[in-house]
């Protein structure tokens, strides 16, 4: 296994739910279908969202119940934004939706070389006034990082309140270039793997996310 300093591992927030786990190695077996990779993937997605929004703001109130008047407490979803890093990204939307459906949506195209590995901006779409909001990056893996890693750094060109990074897997070389990148912002994954192959994929990992996903394998 690759090793991870404690720095970087001190940033991951590693969500270990029994039903997280078991749904996420569903995902891994190689005899998934497509149908059922995308229903785990929403499933698990909803589950992880719940953490990742655990120190969300919140605010007091007055609504009246059915009896009486009351001081309740609210989020305002719409100050929060879930960015997809295109197109494997996508796949996790409607599960975080799903648990904060107020939420606004931004799309960042990257691709990764297969000369170099590094990650090339293709396609940016934010919504309006960021500097107001929370973003969530959400992409199903963090390998190499370097996709990750510049994600990160356009959105930080927006000046938003702040960034955290969802994720399904993760590898040890990608969390110390996300650590090495953007020290301030926070991991949240399911799983971190033994290491990278020579072309960059996770192991034991679940194989392209992105092809599972859409079925293009």
């Amino acid at each position: 296994m690759t090793p991870l300093s404690p720095e970087a591992r001190a940033n991951v927030h590693l969500i270990d739910h029994p039903l997280v786990q078991h749904k996420l190695t569903l995902m891994r077996n190689k005899t998934a279908s497509t149908n059922s990779f995308r229903r785990l993937l929403n499933e698990l997605s909803s589950l992880m969202a719940y953490e990742v929004t655990r120190d969300m703001a919140t605010q007091d109130v007055e609504i009246e119940t059915p009896l009486e008047k009351m001081t309740g407490t609210a989020i305002d979803g719409k100050k929060l934004v879930f960015v997809s890093i295109l197109r494997a990204g996508n796949g996790i939307l409607d599960g975080v939706l799903s648990v904060v459906p107020g939420a606004r949506v931004g799309h960042i195209g990257l691709y990764r070389d297969p000369a170099t590995l590094q990650a090339v901006e293709y396609y940016f779409k934010m919504p309006k006034n960021m500097e107001e909001r929370d973003i969530i990056v959400v992409d199903p893996m963090l390998a190499t990082g370097n996709s990750a890693a510049a994600a990160v750094t356009r959105l930080k060109v927006c000046k938003p309140k702040s960034i955290k990074f969802l994720c399904l897997l993760t590898a040890p070389e990608g969390i110390e270039a996300m650590h090495k990148a953007h020290p301030d912002v926070p991991i949240y994954t399911a799983a971190i793997d033994r290491e990278l192959n020579d072309h960059g994929y996770i192991l034991p990992g679940l194989g392209d996310a992105g092809d599972r996903i859409f079925g293009t394998q």
